[in-house]
């Protein structure tokens, strides 16, 4: 019996070549690198900049230093506390410093609203006194900027003393420049308040959140509003979702911006208004052709 030719053999298939992943993990990984040593820049910068000292006045030997310490700035009350610690140097302290020989009386500017009085021989405390700020406005958040000029003038048993002044800011939110006015025996320096880096960073960053979210939006809107459909449950739980999402979002900056200050009118009620209009569109159009295609013909 004559035996046929075996079938010839299914040629071998191509393999699939999957995608490489290495094309877009590159760039994700520069990115990732690029971003991490811009942050860790701005930090540092920053860090460097609250752990500054800047000294102004006298350096005689017979001296009263003052310590003095931005611990918290109220834009909307339009002022800053200053924590400060005193200590007489020389002859004109005893126990190290701890206490004045004789009553020491420390008067300070016109925008601090406290002048400071120690008793002799008594042991010195730390004291936090309130400074007015000039100028600005918190409406201009995040750009919003300060002025206000800071001065010591020690007289120790009614006697006029040299006064050196140790300042430095323990406000993260803030970034003060110092500038020493020149003088004998005062110490006076003039401040520029401005928002820190990290703050005007986040409230741009914010700024552009909201409108890329108002624009996504808008195009989903366009998208639900030219197709024939009737209501779309799931998007407009989203329009929905997003506009009291954003609000949220904007309760979240750093200060507690009040309204209507610029980051809402650059920004914020924009996009609520754009995500509200598209939201009643939506439903609008859709209420409408749902009631076309279940009428009844003519």
């Amino acid at each position: 019996m004559r035996q046929g030719r075996p079938a010839p053999a299914d040629p071998p298939r191509p393999r699939r070549s999957g995608g490489s992943l290495l094309p877009v993990l590159v760039p994700v990984a520069f990115l990732i690198v690029v971003a991490v040593a811009v942050g860790s820049w701005v930090q540092f910068t920053e860090r460097r900049a609250v752990d500054t000292v800047h000294t102004v006045g006298s350096s005689a030997a017979d001296r009263v230093d003052v310590e003095a310490v931005v611990q918290s700035v109220d834009a909307a009350g339009r002022e800053l506390v200053l924590r400060v610690w005193v200590t007489p140097r020389g002859t004109l302290g005893e126990a190290n410093g701890a206490a004045p020989v004789a009553d020491l009386s420390l008067q300070t500017s016109g925008a601090t609203l406290s002048d400071l009085e120690f008793a002799a021989h008594e042991r010195l405390a730390t004291r936090d006194v309130q400074v007015a700020l000039a100028g600005g406005s918190i409406s201009d958040y995040p750009f919003d900027t300060y002025e206000t000029d800071i001065a010591f003038r020690a007289q120790l048993g009614g006697k006029q003393v040299p006064v050196r002044m140790l300042f430095s800011n323990n406000d993260t939110l803030f970034s003060i420049s110092v500038q020493p006015v020149p003088s004998r025996q005062e110490a006076v320096v003039a401040l520029r308040l401005a928002r820190s880096g990290s703050l005007l960073a986040f409230a741009v960053f914010m700024m552009v959140v909201m409108w890329a979210l108002a624009v996504s939006v808008l195009i989903g809107a366009w998208y639900l509003t030219t197709r024939s459909e009737d209501l779309v449950w799931p998007g407009l739980a989203w329009m929905a979702a997003t506009l009291f999402a954003l609000a949220a979002f904007r309760n979240t900056a750093p200060g507690t911006p009040p309204i209507g200050c610029v980051l809402d009118w650059f920004a914020f009620l924009w996009a609520e208004t754009v995500i509200a209009l598209c939201l009643i569109t939506v439903v609008v159009t859709g209420v409408n052709k749902a009631l076309h295609q279940h009428a009844p013909p003519m």
